[in-house]
């Protein structure tokens, strides 16, 4: 048995749970918005399913450490580099609004390595989720599931680009240069959030990019994207969660991306 199968199962495990209190309260006529302190929208689901998670990985991983958008970090009973990071609702802004994109993601890191990665949306009835060494798969449930693959597109002018919004690339000025991307690639829309990192996981679109992103909005997407075949690093062209942006393609069109979009872009010697 693959070393991370265990810890996959039980995050299936979470997705259920989280998916019982978050369909419940989707489109619910009584449900509580609040504004948090970087005034992004919080919901009485965005809490309830972190709270519920919370209370399950005590129980069932207490030397496990848990970082949770809505409630921080708890740190490890034991001496080990396993935490949990949880996303209780990725698109709490689609969420409040009825808008069905939307979907809790689940990560196990092991020091700085997302090894498993499970994000569902039952409101688009999807699931994807994957384990380092045991490969990205979707469905509805693992009962139902297909695993799943990048493309092969290898030209810019045949390739499908997705991405959360422009306002955060004006904000760190690569507008110019993204917009320039965008009149070379053959598409480019804006599905956001999770949802583009698991289309490129599936192979239908190639690439996805981000300028501002947290451990929570990342750590799940990575393993799903690499081992569907992909290659995932910060705007600085490093691997792994820890720069707070993200390119994900698939792996053959990521050095062009780079080169027009990433940090070397933005360089005295570009």
């Amino acid at each position: 048995m693959a070393l991370y199968a265990d810890d996959l199962a039980l995050a299936h495990m979470l997705a259920d749970t989280a998916d019982a209190i978050s369909v419940a309260r989707f489109r619910a006529l009584d449900l509580h918005v609040s504004a948090k302190p970087d005034l992004t929208p919080v919901s009485d689901a965005d809490m309830a399913v972190e709270k519920a998670l919370r209370a399950t990985l005590a129980r069932t991983r207490p030397r496990d450490a848990v970082l949770g958008e809505e409630y921080g970090a708890t740190a490890a009973a034991g001496a080990g580099k396993r935490r949990w990071v949880i996303d209780p609702i990725d698109g709490t802004k689609n969420y409040v609004r009825g808008v069905p994109v939307w979907a809790t993601l689940i990560a196990l890191m092991d020091g700085d390595a997302p090894v498993v990665g499970l994000v569902s949306a039952p409101a688009l009835g999807r699931r994807w989720w994957a384990a380092t060494g045991l490969g990205a798969y979707a469905g509805r449930h693992q009962s139902a599931a297909t695993r799943i693959h990048v493309s092969a597109v290898s030209q810019l002018a045949d390739a499908s680009l997705c991405y959360s919004s422009l306002t955060g690339w004006d904000e760190i000025g690569r507008l110019d240069a993204m917009i320039d991307i965008m009149r070379h690639t053959w598409r480019s829309r804006a599905y956001g959030d999770f949802y583009g990192y698991m289309l490129v996981a599936e192979g239908a679109v190639d690439v996805m990019v981000e300028p501002e992103l947290s451990l929570w909005d990342l750590a799940a997407l990575i393993p799903i994207v690499t081992e569907a075949g992909g290659t995932f690093t910060d705007l600085a062209g490093r691997p792994g969660p820890a720069g707070g942006s993200a390119i994900a393609t698939n792996g053959k069109l990521h050095d062009e991306i780079y080169v027009r979009l990433g940090e070397r872009a933005n360089s005295p010697m570009s």
